[in-house]
């Protein structure tokens, strides 16, 4: 008997997927675990198996197409049956769930700004792509459907994917060279848009839905950074060529600090209020579709080269969207950090469920008092963003200071 796939949820955030591939055509036999479709959520590109046996009668979602979760994506049943009257007798069309997650919070509506064109003197040289060694360019079928209705040579497309491989989000952001233009500028008004992605979409939703819905608040700490600066440099000529750094430091301390505050390692669940026992960090990654939060788990017991090991590793596959639901799922707290693109001081949305986020800024070298005397220091800002709902400002201060604390003795993260 005939029955109905649906577009599968593959994420905790997932309101609808893209089919980016289609591994069978309509009329071919199809097994029970054999791959389907690739499906692109907000978060990766994942591969979906058939739960089914028999014939592939109907596809629902063409490549390239989006579809909400629930959403008929397929048929698999006997060769001849009745797709038509299944399709008309089907009540299953995303579920009144699924349609509540998939409405967006209430934003004003964005005004696109005209850019001005300015005078351009010289041509702008067109920079050169990457082809691989035996002359053939790599891209997968969706990113050369996307060029092809764009009109755009893949051979011009940086790709980013493995082995410089042209994937989706590069046609995405594919800019064509600015032809030379006149210096007689007659003050022609110019944009250009973009659709959405998938997990700028739920980027969008899950932050406006922080923002709006927790009250937050927010503290800010300045930490002597002297002692941790001198810690990893002895560190890192030990254990070379792998090398620790400061955003692990801050992992490391931040789940010593949550172990004896764990009212801040917590969750506001409407009726009540989630204490972690566990210490799940989420490390805050950005990609070139917008962020992703893959999540260091049991961090209070891994090492320092563990932990830095362990967050090279998961970056390494959000940025090629390779992150697999129990890589994002389980945070219990979340650092920012943007002291690398040289920011002293920011303030971070909370990431839901947690608590509390903590924004960690640039190691900035000044002048500081010490004993009396002014000496150069090194000294970091982090900000803790507080869901006052579970967290009040004491408690939210005491978990600061002892982060502080075991910053700024390190010995501390070492016992």
């Amino acid at each position: 008997m005939a029955e109905i796939v649906r577009m599968p949820k593959l994420s905790d955030t997932m309101t609808e997927g893209v089919v980016a591939e289609w591994h069978k055509n309509v009329g071919d036999q199809v097994e029970a675990g054999e791959l389907l479709a690739e499906i692109e959520t907000d978060k990766a590109t994942m591969e979906f198996e058939s739960f089914n046996d028999g014939v592939l009668l109907y596809i629902g979602v063409e490549k390239g197409k989006a579809a909400p979760v629930n959403d008929v994506l397929a048929i698999i049943g006997e060769s001849g049956e009745d797709v038509d009257g299944l399709l008309k007798s089907d009540t299953g069309v995303a579920s009144e769930e699924v349609k509540k997650e998939a409405e967006p919070a209430p934003t004003p509506a964005p005004v696109a700004e005209p850019v001005k064109a300015e005078p351009v003197v010289a041509e702008t040289p067109i920079p050169a792509v990457v082809k691989p060694s035996n002359g053939r360019l790599k891209a997968s079928p969706l990113a050369k459907k996307l060029a092809e209705e764009k009109g755009i040579s893949l051979s011009m497309v940086q790709g980013s994917g493995d082995g410089g491989r042209v994937i989706k989000r590069d046609v995405d952001n594919f800019q064509a060279a600015p032809a030379a233009v006149s210096t007689a500028v007659n003050g022609q008004e110019s944009y250009r848009e973009e659709s959405v992605s998938q997990m700028r979409k739920v980027i969008a939703q899950r932050l406006a839905e922080s923002k709006f819905s927790a009250p937050h608040f927010y503290l800010t700490v300045e930490i002597d950074m002297d002692n941790a600066i001198a810690a990893r440099k002895s560190i890192n000529e030990a254990i070379a060529p792998s090398k620790v750094s400061f955003n692990d430091f801050v992992i490391k301390a931040c789940a010593v600090a949550l172990k004896k505050h764990p009212q801040v390692n917590a969750s506001w669940l409407g009726d009540k209020i989630r204490y972690n026992d566990h210490v799940h960090i989420g490390v805050a990654v950005a990609v070139p579709d917008g962020l992703l939060v893959p999540v260091v788990r049991f961090a209070d017991g891994k090492t320092l080269s563990g932990i830095s090991s362990e967050v090279r590793d998961l970056a390494g596959k959000a940025k090629d969207k390779k992150l697999q639901p129990q890589d994002w799922e389980g945070n219990t707290f979340t650092i920012s950090n943007l002291g690398m693109f040289g920011i002293e001081e920011f303030t971070a949305i909370i990431n839901p469920p947690d608590a509390c986020i903590l924004a960690v800024g640039g190691i900035i070298e000044k002048p500081v008092v010490k004993d009396g005397q002014i000496v150069p220091g090194n000294r970091m800002k982090v900000t803790l963003s507080c869901d006052h709902r579970v967290v009040d400002g004491a408690v939210g201060s005491a978990f600061l200071n002892t982060l502080k604390a075991t910053l700024e003795n390190p010995i501390l993260i070492l016992a």
